[in-house]
């Protein structure tokens, strides 16, 4: 069976911690700010951790990755 590939976009978009969690940046902080209070735009700087199925299938885009 051939090896798996990484998922190229998702490779440069989902970074994984050394507890082997993986980790994005939200959406909706690159424009149209000025409708978007402080508070939710402090919110979407931070960065968000996947949990459930969406780190399920973080896993399988960067399955083909060497050094996880």
């Amino acid at each position: 069976m051939p090896k798996m590939k990484t998922h190229k976009g998702a490779k440069k978009r989902i970074k994984v911690t050394g507890t082997g969690k993986f980790v994005v940046k939200h959406s909706g902080k690159s424009h149209i700010l000025t409708k978007k209070t402080h508070k939710r735009k402090k919110r979407l700087g931070e960065d968000a951790v996947l949990t459930g199925g969406a780190a399920r299938k973080a896993s399988r885009l960067l399955a083909g990755q060497e050094g996880r």
